[in-house]
């Protein structure tokens, strides 16, 4: 395993984390928010995560798995992987309390309002941070392995989970901020939510790739497919969706699987 790669998919991993602190800074710096272009970027968000979860991620690991156990053990357990992704990411959102709930989706001009001590939303505030914390944990993992694997993906998927993560950092923001009136406490929570996500690269390096097998990387890369198709579905186009202007959402979408698509042809 090279230290350049490594390297580079760390890096990759903490810039899609450290998104969050860009809603923050959005939050601060600006009086209104852009529904239109978030519901765009959302869209195209999930636009690359489900063209390439379902036409790259999902092939490789279908490639690896029954280039090692044949073709009907490797498609069921290709198959066993994604849902299992899916399953675990649903999992975590079953478990997230209510008032932590990071797809409740707050906007720039909420924090225009006057901070007014209120006990309740700081407490919502930190669970949602904590929520967005867990969350991004298993995408530090997806973000990792798949720039591992190929440098290119990773970037794609890096890009991918930064969007996302921008209205993300809004929604720790705005509610810490309304209750306290401390723009660097609703920063630094903001923040270290987002750092979750290298700390899931750092748990796939140490726990990971030691034993890392064609085996093992095709059932990772299965349930890497899971995960970033479930956030699509379950976060990113409902939020798209919230933030809609007429078709922008799946204008962006569209937008975002052609960019996709583009890009791994260009690279054949």
């Amino acid at each position: 395993m090279e230290l350049e790669g490594v390297a580079l998919a760390f890096s990759l991993t903490l810039l899609a984390g450290l998104a969050t602190g860009v809603g923050s800074i959005l939050a601060f710096f600006t009086s209104n928010t852009n529904t239109k272009f978030l519901s765009w970027a959302l869209g195209f968000s999930a636009g690359v995560m489900i063209y390439v979860s379902m036409v790259e991620i999902f092939v490789k690991a279908q490639d690896s798995l029954v280039g090692e156990l044949g073709e009907t053990t490797g498609s069921w357990l290709t198959v066993i992987g994604f849902f299992a992704g899916m399953i675990l990411i649903a999992l975590i959102d079953k478990f997230i309390p209510k008032q932590g709930n990071p797809h409740e989706l707050k906007k720039v001009e909420d924090m225009n309002k006057n901070p007014n001590g209120d006990g309740n939303l700081l407490k919502m505030g930190t669970f949602t941070a904590l929520a967005i914390a867990i969350h991004n944990f298993p995408e530090g993992i997806a973000t990792f392995t798949a720039a591992l694997q190929d440098p290119g993906l990773g970037v794609a998927i890096a890009v991918a989970i930064a969007i996302h993560n921008i209205p993300e950092g809004i929604a720790v923001s705005v509610p810490i901020y309304f209750s306290t009136g401390d723009k660097k406490k609703a920063f630094k929570l903001s923040f270290l939510s987002g750092l979750a996500e290298p700390i899931g690269a750092l748990a796939a390096f140490l726990f990971l790739m030691p034993f890392l097998s064609d085996v093992l990387f095709g059932m990772i890369f299965a349930a890497v497919a899971g995960i970033m198709v479930f956030i699509s579905l379950d976060e990113l186009l409902p939020a798209a969706k919230k933030y809609d202007e007429a078709h922008t959402s799946i204008y962006g979408l569209i937008t975002g699987m052609a960019v996709m698509a583009l890009s791994l042809l260009l690279f054949i």
